[in-house]
């Protein structure tokens, strides 16, 4: 299948690993030109160059902190001085840490606030503006299955990827005339540092083993494994993609069929 992406101009953000690393590496082999960021330059400019070398699509990589204020608007500013404009824009960021609500801060809570959703919203408005005027786009936002299934003890993930979700909805029916699609995807247990970092809270926290925690976890997946980043990704570069010209405001999850919620 022709995906129509070659020489389309993506933005993806948190990219120098995980997901948002496969996600970039997913358009850039389908020939996008990508701008990729991470909070660490040497990250950036390193994750650039490996998928530069890797696939030869011109790549990027610029220093970004997205729980900042302006952010996200320069990073769509560098990626329409870079290639004249921008197509596609996936919003990624660090999860936010574990808890439930009687132990995060209220700088957490802020933190979380700026880093989740409040960026998101940044991005898109940034991203929308150029994507207007040409009748075209794609904004894409990586979330959680917690959209679908609260997930104990991460209270934060929760509150601040629902209210993703929310403004995405909202945002897919302001933007569906200017022909910009506007779609969320879902992980579920993808493996990843995340992951291993949020199951190794739970060993410490519960007195189990890494292991026992991993096992158990598992066993909940239908599919019987953890997810591959780059299966996520091929979801996200779909959606990115003039294949998907149908699908807006959709919430869809890449989990195994772990989440076994109707709706």
């Amino acid at each position: 299948m022709d995906l129509g992406l070659r020489g389309r101009r993506a933005l993806v953000l948190a990219s120098s690993r995980g997901l948002g690393f496969a996600c970039a590496r997913g358009l850039a082999r389908e020939g996008c030109r990508i701008v990729l960021c991470s909070r660490h330059h040497e990250g950036a400019e390193s994750a650039a160059q490996a998928l530069q070398e890797e696939t030869g699509s011109p790549v990027i990589g610029l220093q970004a902190d997205v729980a900042l204020p302006g952010e996200a608007e320069r990073m769509v500013a560098a990626t329409v001085r870079a290639f004249g404009g921008i197509d596609i824009a996936i919003h990624n960021a660090g999860g936010p840490p574990p808890g439930d609500s009687g132990s995060v801060t209220l700088e957490q809570w802020q933190r979380a606030f700026d880093t989740n959703l409040l960026s998101f919203v940044r991005l898109a408005r940034a991203a929308a503006a150029d994507m207007q005027p040409r009748g075209w786009g794609r904004l894409v936002a990586i979330t959680s299955s917690s959209i679908k299934q609260p997930i104990p003890n991460l209270v934060l993930s929760n509150a601040m990827r629902t209210g993703a979700l929310g403004f995405a909805k909202s945002l897919s029916r302001e933007l569906a005339p200017h022909g910009i699609l506007v779609n969320v995807v879902a992980p579920g247990r993808i493996s990843t540092e995340r992951l291993e970092e949020l199951d190794r809270a739970v060993a410490d926290r519960s007195g189990r083993t890494f292991d026992e925690v991993r096992n158990a976890s598992v066993a909940t997946i239908p599919l019987g494994r953890l997810g591959r980043p780059d299966e996520l990704a091929n979801l996200v570069v779909f959606l990115a993609s003039e294949a998907a010209s149908y699908i807006t405001g959709a919430a869809i999850q890449v989990d195994g069929g772990m989440v076994a919620a109707l709706q």
